[in-house]
């Protein structure tokens, strides 16, 4: 949770920080904000790709062990 956490607000920081420059370059409205998602993912790619590893190994893990804890309320109403 923690990692995911941390990704998102590192790329909610990145964007806003394109968005400003942006905006000091005199860019504004919509195109302001089209540009800055554009640029501001190219960045993350290879800026935050060890975050987005650590992000997705800990979600997947999360998830085998809420599919493990259903499998296994399925397997003891399977015994009764």
């Amino acid at each position: 949770m923690r990692a995911t956490l941390y990704y998102t607000l590192l790329r909610l920081l990145l964007f806003f920080a394109v968005a400003i420059i942006l905006a000091l370059f005199g860019v504004h409205g919509i195109t302001l904000l089209v540009v800055a998602l554009i640029i501001s993912s190219i960045i993350a790619l290879p800026l935050l790709s060890k975050l987005r590893d650590r992000m997705s190994r800990s979600l997947s893990s999360r998830v085998d062990r809420f599919q493990a804890d259903l499998n296994a309320g399925t397997n003891a109403e399977d015994d009764d």
